[in-house]
């Protein structure tokens, strides 16, 4: 049985947000066109091939950061609904 080495470069956008109330939201990984998740095993057997069978494979991943925008942080603003109340002016009817 010969070695096939299948070169495979894709891109993704990657969202890391530790503080997502989902597990599943922490960290998402996303093709930068269509916004899908990647199916990795659905990338891995299009790179292996269409024959029917059980393959031993070796994934590489070599991440490589090529833009980065970082998100600001809500500012957590604390209101309370009575003092806006008594502190508003009060509305004029325009005639």
């Amino acid at each position: 049985m010969g070695s096939t080495v299948c070169p495979m470069i894709k891109h993704y956008i990657l969202s890391l947000n530790p503080i997502a109330k989902h597990e599943w939201d922490r960290c998402i990984l996303r093709d930068p066109l269509t916004a899908k998740r990647p199916d990795i095993a659905k990338l891995i057997a299009e790179a292996v091939g269409a024959d029917t069978g059980s393959y031993l494979v070796s994934v590489k991943i070599e991440v490589q950061v090529l833009e980065e925008a970082t998100v600001p942080q809500a500012e957590q603003l604390s209101l309370n609904v009575g003092e806006v109340i008594t502190q508003a002016p009060q509305l004029r009817e325009v005639a």
